[in-house]
């Protein structure tokens, strides 16, 4: 059974997070809200293992040894790459909780990076200091169940303008942006062939590169929109012969991207 896995927060949790910190054998007290979740929520006990991460690659395997107190003895430290091509979900605001929806998934999936879109489209509105935080809070809790020990990078919002210019960016870089949108004619085995040449082109430079996806939301993305990103250099593609939700498009799309990059 694979071990139940924390988040620790640096600034907030007095736990040191670098290996050269922490030897097998040492004792550490879990900040109290972990201690809660461990020994309230999940019926944690005494020689029970699990895992804490700083969401940086971190990975602390350990044993609880006092419940009470919520102390724990480290039986291993290691620390893991970060992948070399980044996946990222540029997720336009949606209504109903799809969008917290879609980047919980995705979370759970292995994107690296969530981009919060404002769309022209988009009815729900980005409220900085209330949004951000529940956003911030949907990926951390996906983080501690899909055992990962890289959280998601969480930009400010994006008006349509600003993701034009990402958009731009990114082709200068070498990096790769689909927009997936239903009327597009190109499909997605062109997508995939164009992921794999990048796959090659990093194999053989070893620079980092990122493939984003682009999903609008429940009114689909307004075709200026959709012309002004393919102008800027993205790939505008249909994912598949049926309408997904915004919920759904963005993890479906990073699951085939996640096999295509054999992450998964």
């Amino acid at each position: 059974m694979t071990n139940p896995m924390f988040l620790l927060d640096p600034q907030r949790d007095d736990v040191p997070v670098n290996c050269d910190e922490l030897n097998t054998g040492w004792k550490i007290t879990l900040p109290a809200d972990i201690r809660r979740h461990a020994v309230q929520s999940m019926r944690l006990a005494a020689g029970d293992e699990l895992s804490l991460t700083d969401g940086r690659g971190l990975n602390i395997a350990a044993r609880l040894t006092d419940p009470t107190a919520g102390v724990a003895e480290v039986e291993r430290v290691g620390r893991e790459s970060e992948p070399v091509i980044r996946l990222a979900l540029i997720q336009a605001l949606a209504k109903s909780g799809h969008d917290e929806q879609a980047i919980d998934m995705a979370t759970q999936i292995g994107v690296d990076d969530v981009i919060p879109w404002q769309a022209n489209r988009s009815i729900a509105k980005w409220k900085q200091g209330r949004t951000d935080r529940k956003w911030r809070s949907v990926l951390d809790a996906a983080v501690e169940q899909s055992r990962r020990v890289f959280a998601p990078t969480l930009t400010d919002c994006v008006t349509s303008r600003q993701l034009v210019a990402v958009c731009r960016r990114a082709c200068v870089h070498g990096d790769m942006v689909i927009v997936l949108h239903q009327d597009a004619n190109d499909t997605w085995d062109g997508v995939e062939r164009g992921v794999r040449e990048l796959a090659d082109r990093t194999l053989a430079d070893g620079r980092a590169r990122s493939v984003s996806v682009v999903v609008g939301p429940e009114g689909g993305i307004g075709e200026d929109e959709v012309q002004a990103m393919a102008d800027a250099g993205a790939h505008v593609c249909v994912l598949g012969s049926t309408i997904l939700r915004a919920s759904v498009a963005g993890p479906v799309a990073l699951t085939l991207l996640s096999r295509a990059l054999g992450r998964i």
